[in-house]
């Protein structure tokens, strides 16, 4: 009896419990009655095809994953809330930046060559993308933890990639193909300067910094056009790891960074970064002695001082990683009134390839995901495709349209005027490219520590390259930026002295 009595009550609870649940559904919204048997021809018979609930069970799991980003598939996202502090209305009609404007935003960090599920302790530049709900609809502010960038042409961008990624014939990275690579393109020693050194290891996301990379426009009420570059300040400061850091923390935890930046968003530890805005003129472009619009320079802060713009705080991890982070969706081109894209080439192949990849990976109606959707209203006459679900303007999708029913334009939001005499179509490569300065001022700015990790890490790399022409031609392009830097590196691979004097010879 008592023991009757006990399965009563277990029987009685389990039957509450269940009864505090949501019913499951199909896709639809019917109820299911049973998610664990699929229907049989008898007890032990074969499965019927007009299971409908296990047909589509099956059928939305076989579709549960999206074609993985190209670059930068391995990421982390939050949200949060960006307060303009400055007053740069002389600069930009923008309302993102009106001093005292508070937007929400979503923020993606990432990895760029790693695939999805790599370890997020690897070299790697660092993607700091995000995304300014603003009242005048999104803007993507789309870069990296590092100021600058390997190339500067786009047409280079998928060979670069490609170098990057593993070998076709064996599936696996190889540093023969990056050097083979650019061995052949010296613009890249200032990046690959910098990614072989500690910043190419940032110790978590919360404590980096990061960078627009490129020149963007800023255009004011008038039409006047200010050139601009764009830098995040981590207020929780700026930590690197060395490589035999990342390797111990890599064996403990290969996804650090997004528990780091999750657990503290819960503990409300939230993390904040200051946006910095450097400022040049046209008229200032030839006072210098490299291209202003070149994705592979800095802009030196003596010569356009950085200014703050406005404070971004991450408060709020996303309730589902797949519809949020996943399917989040950036581009250099979604962009506002007041600012505007430069003519700097990286930039200009950008504006296409983002906008088309994320069409390609998550459809045409990208832009109507919560997630990418923007707060302020949308008026457009662009319709259907695959999942649109944008309530539509009656019968007229058109414009103009006499009736009161169509939508209008308005002259305030026109781009800014560009004026070109005596121009020629050309392929050529920029004025003053100054591929080593930089690099060299770069290594002699960092501690000696810094640089006996930079050889260590690059020279280990270098020593699995197989086409010692390769070798010698990357080390001529480091010892161009600092002799001292060149024969280190020299040095920590076993070049010989007739080598060395071969290759320093001017």
């Amino acid at each position: 009896m008592k023991k009757n009595l006990s399965v009563s009550y277990f029987l009685l609870f389990a039957s509450m419990a269940f009864a505090q649940q949501k019913q499951i559904t199909t896709n639809t919204g019917a109820p299911v009655g049973d998610n664990q048997n699929s229907k049989t021809i008898g007890q032990d018979g074969q499965v019927l095809l007009e299971d409908i609930h296990l047909i589509e069970k099956l059928a939305s799991f076989d579709r549960e994953r999206i074609p993985e980003r190209v670059v930068h598939a391995r990421g982390t996202g939050a949200y949060g809330e960006f307060t303009a502090s400055g007053d740069f209305s002389k600069f930009t009609k923008a309302s993102v930046f009106k001093k005292g404007k508070t937007t929400p935003v979503f923020v993606r960090f990432s990895t760029v060559v790693h695939p999805s599920g790599s370890p997020e302790t690897l070299r790697d530049p660092r993607g700091f993308a995000t995304k300014f709900y603003t009242d005048e609809g999104n803007y993507d502010l789309v870069g990296n933890n590092l100021p600058v960038f390997f190339i500067r042409d786009a047409i280079k961008f998928p060979d670069m990639v490609h170098a990057f990624k593993p070998s076709p014939i064996y599936n696996k990275q190889d540093p023969n193909r990056v050097f083979d690579f650019f061995s052949n393109i010296p613009e890249g020693t200032h990046m690959l300067t910098r990614v072989y050194s500690d910043y190419g290891i940032p110790a978590n996301y919360r404590e980096m910094n990061g960078s627009g990379v490129h020149a963007f426009k800023w255009v004011n009420a008038t039409g006047e056009v200010t050139y601009v570059k764009y830098t995040w300040k981590s207020m929780q400061g700026e930590r690197n790891l060395t490589q035999e850091e990342a390797n111990a923390l890599q064996a403990q935890d290969f996804q650090h960074a997004t528990v780091d930046l999750y657990d503290n968003i819960k503990k409300g530890n939230y993390p904040s970064w200051e946006l910095y805005v450097q400022m040049l003129k046209p008229s200032d472009f030839d006072k210098m002695d490299f291209n202003p619009l070149d994705p592979t320079k800095i802009w030196p802060a003596e010569m356009a001082p950085l200014q703050l713009v406005g404070k971004m705080t991450l408060n709020k991890i996303p309730d589902n990683f797949f519809q949020e982070v996943e399917q989040s969706a950036f581009a250099p081109g979604t962009l506002v009134p007041g600012i505007e894209p430069s003519e700097d080439k990286l930039l200009q192949g950008r504006l296409f390839s983002y906008f088309d990849t994320q069409r390609y990976r998550i459809g045409s109606n990208f832009q109507q995901l919560p997630v990418n959707a923007p707060k302020a209203a949308v008026n457009t006459n662009n319709q259907n495709g695959a999942f649109a679900n944008r309530k539509t303007n009656g019968d007229i999708n058109y414009q103009p349209s006499a009736t009161q029913n169509g939508f209008a334009d308005n002259e305030k939001y026109k781009y800014s005027k560009s004026a070109f005499t005596n121009v020629t179509t050309a392929q050529q490569k920029i004025s003053k490219p100054n591929d080593f300065k930089q690099a060299g001022e770069f290594y002699r700015s960092l501690s000696e520590k810094d640089k006996q990790n930079l050889i260590k890490n690059l020279s280990g790399d270098l020593m699995v390259v197989q086409n010692k022409d390769v070798v010698r031609k990357m080390v001529g392009y480091f010892y161009m930026a600092d002799s001292d830097y060149g024969k280190r590196l020299a040095k920590a691979l076993n070049l010989s002295r007739e080598e060395v004097e071969k290759m320093f010879a001017k």
